[in-house]
């Protein structure tokens, strides 16, 4: 009954001065330039020419401070004041409570910042990732070393803009995962550390029992993509709405719920890095192309601005819980030895589904499996703190990297571009992101067993090669809300539950014990 009086009220009150369809009319707009940002991005990373880049990050900059200047304007507070008055009283998951709560939230973090820092702060970022590329193509951190320098000094100043009480990570993290803090990641991470190092033990004895060595053979590069795109196009991710192109850095990126942009890249000789890569964007993917359409050009719409975790557990959750899982290879492997049948004439169901699942310390992250790569995470957390307080130069960051790895994993990255210099993300200006892929593991279990719950016949459909039945899950509990919920807001929603790693590490148990039979 209270939400009929309040749809009434509305309604009545879109007939007179029509406060909320102007405070969104203009959100659109910043939501447009935001937009107009990620084109030129996506083209800097998958189409331009190198000699572009002093140029495109003058642009960058220039479009970016557009967008701060009107997102941060007079007109926005105004607006958003008159609109909260309008709609008091909506409920909380409404369209018109999330979009006033989601945008004032921001609003309060952005006019703390100097259109002059926003610009600076974005044309250093869009210099820097061709810095980092040719860095690491050519194996020398001392080539992009003043670089990071200069972004983690701005990282600090952005950090001191925003305002933190006990740690600078935390104005960082609140800006990715609203309602997180630096303390919570940490009591996470500590939790389930020892039992992740336990369970790497525990399997390391049973070592020899598993080869990887199916997937480490000559796989064409075209054969490789078509494959790809198959499984992606059987998950559900619509390629009249969306591309897959090739680019240094895997990612995904939306322009619109009808334009969702996927990049991955290919090695000859190992077919983990573009197969795996393509269904962790294909998640990604899912997630952009399934929100509401209520929100859809709205505010609400910006998925790549929403919650890292509830975006990685989506990305994991059709990357590993259902693409490296038994039911899913009864399925696809007849298509894959269809398409490799020289590779594949002599590899069996269970010496593949054992080759993609071996567990061993990998120096890539996004090629490690599922037992060793909350440790990647955790490592690259523990540097961003120091780095962030001065307890770690950026000079020293290799050693650091390095002793760490070994410290975690028990090997040394032979190379920086195995090691510090592997990741996209710090010359983006992204730290404090990489916390984000962890809980997103975590979440993929949490999220998955509760649809299991909900709908018991899903590991069933996905071993007949029928997954709509968990993508209508996934759209109707996480997809179609956009952002309007943070990640503690959305988990609490769907399974009553906060953030847990229990679900992650018993998923992670079952699967390795029946895998390796016993330890």
């Amino acid at each position: 009954m209270e939400d009929r009086r309040w749809k009434m009220k509305v309604e009545i009150n879109l007939m007179g001065d029509e406060k909320y369809q102007k405070l969104a009319a203009h959100l659109t707009k910043v939501h447009n330039l935001t937009i107009a940002y990620r084109v030129l991005s996506w083209d800097q990373q998958v189409n331009m020419p190198p000699a572009g880049d002093a140029a495109r990050a003058a642009q960058l900059a220039t479009v970016w401070r557009l967008r701060h200047e009107l997102f941060t304007s007079d007109i926005t507070a105004r607006l958003l004041e008159e609109a909260a008055q309008e709609v008091e009283g909506a409920p909380f998951d409404s369209d018109e409570a999330s979009l006033i709560r989601v945008a004032r939230r921001e609003y309060d973090a952005a006019v703390k910042q100097p259109a002059e820092f926003v610009a600076r702060f974005t044309q250093a970022k869009g210099m820097a990732t061709a810095v980092w590329a040719k860095a690491r193509a050519n194996n020398d951190f001392r080539a992009f070393q003043p670089t990071l320098e200069e972004l983690i000094d701005l990282k600090i100043e952005e950090a001191q803009q925003l305002g933190y009480k006990e740690h600078p990570y935390d104005a960082l993290l609140e800006q990715l995962e609203p309602g997180m803090t630096t303390a919570e990641v940490k009591a996470i991470f500590d939790g389930h550390q020892p039992q992740l190092t336990a369970l790497i033990a525990a399997i390391g004895k049973q070592a020899n029992n598993v080869s990887d060595a199916p997937v480490h053979q000559h796989f064409e590069i075209e054969k490789q993509r078509e494959f790809g795109l198959s499984i992606s196009k059987a998950f559900g991710f619509d390629y009249n709405r969306g591309r897959l192109d090739i680019s240094v850095h895997p990612f995904e990126i939306q322009f619109s719920r009808d334009d969702v942009r996927l990049t991955t890249r290919y090695h000859e000789d190992f077919l983990n890095p573009a197969l795996f890569g393509t269904l962790h964007e294909t998640g990604h993917g899912l997630h952009a192309q399934g929100f509401g359409t209520s929100i859809e050009g709205t505010y609400l719409s910006d998925l790549d601005a929403g919650s890292g975790a509830i975006a990685e557990s989506q990305s994991r959750m059709w990357e590993n819980v259902v693409g490296r899982s038994r039911g899913f290879w009864k399925w696809a492997y007849p298509k894959l030895k269809d398409t490799f049948p020289a590779q594949l004439a002599k590899v069996d169901l269970e010496a593949f589904y054992r080759a993609v699942n071996t567990v061993r310390p990998r120096f890539i992250r996004v090629e490690a499996d599922e037992a060793t790569y909350n440790l990647h995470i955790i490592l690259r957390f523990e540097l961003e703190l120091e780095l962030l307080t001065g307890k770690l130069k950026v000079a020293d960051l290799p050693a650091a990297w390095n002793a760490r790895f070994e410290q975690f994993f028990g090997i040394v990255p032979p190379a920086d571009k195995d090691g510090v210099l592997q990741d996209i993300h710090w010359s983006q200006g992204a730290l404090a992101y990489f916390p984000s892929y962890a809980l997103g593991n975590l979440l993929s279990a949490q999220f998955f067993n509760k649809a299991v719950q909900d709908v018991p016949s899903i590991p069933d459909d996905i071993t007949r090669g029928k997954f709509d039945t968990l993508l209508n899950w996934a759209t109707t509990n996480l997809y179609q809300h956009g952002r309007k919920f943070t990640v503690d807001e959305l988990v609490r929603r769907v399974t009553d539950k906060p953030i847990q790693w229990q679900p992650y590490v018993a998923y992670l148990e079952a699967k390795f014990k029946e895998i390796f039979r016993s330890w």
